[in-house]
């Protein structure tokens, strides 16, 4: 009898040993929580990091947009300037054209003029021939009658002589007008059209000019682009660990909470272990009446469990009332499935993108509920996502984060704890979607703008 006392007292103390002991283990889970937070917070602060020098690169581009427009502006001066000075030159060799054209005239009328004294000229030296040349003259002055005759053929004579001079002075004269006005003509002309061949050629390099400059600015606005794309991405990731920051909190409030009722636990466990141990103690000193009611005592204790034992519910029959139509049964796994419906697209490379997650389809109103139990640490409209909820979990240490995009409605707001199969929204096509599905993503860790931590999904819910 006394050593079946004593056996029973070791087994109490060993049971309130492992209730004295239990405490740590949670502690050690509210010191993970405590990790997660803290690594949330330096994410957070390198994103915010990355998102100063995203901003930082996106003025940069901007400056070097503006400088790049603003000589643009300064080329189009210049090709407006040049272009004017081409129309000048333009109007100059029209105008040197027509002076060539009239030129052409007055050549036309000194050729004639030319002609006609080339034929009295002739004509003079073919009667200088005949008659001897000067005996013309000495004829003429000797066959006078008289000497007032003699004065007035003395006068023809060096009449006719200088005119003679005048006509060959003259003809010299207007041959050499002419190839003066022909060679200042042509050396303007030729001038004019390498002028106007400069100022084309420094034209077209303007030209050039501009249209690597409006390369440049189309580049800059391409890269201007993908940075402010960046930042989007970037400030989304930012909020995103913001709420995962607030939803490790509440974490750590429902686990600091359930330490204490544990605690409570523990020392309500402790005191009636302590009593028990007592009563056993008071129970050796009295022997055979006290093993006659200890024997009493166990078997109306035995009588006792076995009734609260049969009439205990059972939990399958407390579930089987909750089965709704198209809500997928809750997989004894990590994870359960999110939604009815067949997988229309899995995780990899798509339309030249990496599709993060699975697509699951389905018609109708279909429900959409948590993988697991967790908290919601996001719950809004995505321009990309359209409705979409993330929620946190802590499984085993480790932290993970679901994705449910493209709802039609959400049913859980951020900072609220969902159960594992909990109805959380209803499918939809919102934000980038082709139809009807559910977006589907599990990370292994926190969500990121790259998606480095994304895993896929197949791997982890039951198909």
């Amino acid at each position: 009898m006394k050593k079946n006392i004593i056996a029973m007292n070791a087994s109490i103390m060993i049971g309130l040993g492992s209730i004295l002991a239990a405490p740590s283990a949670y502690a050690e889970s509210l010191s993970d929580l405590q990790q997660k937070k803290e690594s949330i917070q330096e994410k957070r602060s390198g994103v915010e990091s990355n998102i100063s020098d995203t901003e930082k690169k996106i003025d940069n581009l901007h400056d070097k947009q503006l400088t790049a427009e603003e000589q643009i502006a300064a080329i189009e001066a210049k090709i407006a300037e040049s272009t004017k000075k081409i129309d000048a030159k333009n109007a100059e060799i029209t105008q040197t054209k027509k002076e060539i054209e009239a030129l052409k005239e007055e050549i036309k009328v000194l050729k004639e003029r030319i002609a006609k004294r080339n034929e009295v000229l002739k004509e003079r030296a073919r009667s200088f021939q005949e008659t001897g040349g000067d005996v013309n003259y000495l004829e003429v002055l000797f066959g006078s009658s008289s000497f007032g005759d003699l004065i007035d053929r003395v006068g023809a004579v060096a009449t006719i002589a200088e005119a003679d001079r005048d006509i060959l002075k003259q003809h010299e004269l207007d041959k050499k007008d002419l190839e003066e006005k022909q060679t200042a003509v042509e050396k303007k002309l030729a001038s004019l059209e390498v002028a106007k061949a400069e100022l084309l050629e420094i034209q077209k390099q303007q030209k050039q000019q501009k249209q690597e400059k409006a390369a440049l600015v189309k580049k800059l606005k391409q890269q201007t682009k993908k940075h402010e794309d960046e930042k989007m991405g970037l400030e989304e990731e930012k909020a995103n660990l913001a709420a995962q920051e607030t939803a490790i909190k509440s974490a750590i409030n429902l686990e600091q909470n359930r330490l204490a009722e544990l605690e409570a636990a523990r020392k309500k466990a402790a005191a009636e272990a302590k009593k028990r141990a007592e009563q056993a103690a008071a129970q050796a000193a009295s022997q055979a009446a006290s093993q006659a009611a200890e024997s009493k005592k166990q078997s109306s204790s035995s009588g006792a469990s076995a009734k609260s034992s049969s009439s205990s519910p059972s939990p399958s029959s407390s579930q089987s009332s909750s089965n709704v139509s198209q809500v997928p049964a809750v997989s004894s796994g990590t994870f359960t499935r999110p939604s009815a419906g067949y997988v229309s697209s899995t995780m990899g490379e798509r339309w030249n993108k990496q599709h993060a997650g699975i697509d699951i389809a389905a018609s109708g109103t279909v429900p959409v509920v948590a993988a697991a139990d967790g908290v919601v640490s996001r719950s809004y409209f995505s321009s990309t996502y359209g409705n979409v909820i993330f929620v946190t979990h802590s499984i085993s240490g480790q932290q993970w984060t679901t994705v449910y995009a493209h709802l039609s409605s959400r049913q859980a707001s951020t900072g609220s704890v969902v159960a594992k199969g909990q109805q959380i929204g209803i499918m939809g096509n919102t934000g980038h979607s082709y139809g009807q599905h559910l977006h589907f993503e599990l990370h292994k860790g926190a969500w990121n703008y790259s998606k480095s931590n994304a895993v896929n999904p197949l791997n982890y819910i039951p198909n």
